[in-house]
This record gives C-alpha cells, structure tokens and sequence, in this order.
C-alpha cells in the first residue's frame, strides 16, 4: 500500500513540475499563453499517461509486452498533444 502511495505521488509531483514549465515562462514571455483550461487539460492528459504507464508496468510481468505498449502510449499522447496544440490533423478535437 505504502509503494503505491509513493508512485502515485511521484506521478502527481512529476505533472506539478511539468506544468510549471509553461507557468513559469508565462511570467517571462507574452509567447507562451496558455489559460486554466489548457492547464486542466495538459494536466489530466499527463496524469492519465503516467498512471496508464504505471498500470502497464505493476500488470505485466514480462519487459516483452511492458516495452511496446509503453511506446504505444508515449506515441498516443504526442499525437494527441500535437493535435490539440497546432491541429495537424485539422480535427475538430483541436478546435479547427
């Protein structure tokens, strides 16, 4: 119980950094201008990345699947993240 307290903290710790990125340099630069919508929506596609990451590795006990499905989910959130940041695909998801 106590291992899974401390990868989930990890995980929300880990997004809290992430989205202090574009916080921060929205301080410094008017280039970055995200609103609380688009800090909601990042930080629930991260969290959901990094505990669809942690499922797959406590679920799966061979690196044989755990290394592709991972990739599979990497690959996943950066077309989403893509998509939603500059619509290549020009779907309405992304506002286009």
């Amino acid at each position: 119980m106590i291992m899974k307290n401390k990868r989930l903290i990890a995980i929300v710790l880990t997004v809290a950094v992430i989205l202090l990125i574009p916080f921060i340099a929205m301080q410094f630069t008017n280039e970055v201008d995200w609103t609380r919508s688009d800090f909601v929506i990042a930080g629930g596609i991260l969290l959901g990345i990094g505990l669809l990451i942690d499922l797959v590795l406590r679920k799966l006990s061979t690196s044989k699947y755990k290394v592709p499905i991972i990739i599979a989910i990497v690959i996943l959130f950066l077309l989403i993240w893509a998509e939603l940041g500059v619509g290549i695909f020009g779907t309405p998801f992304a506002g286009n």
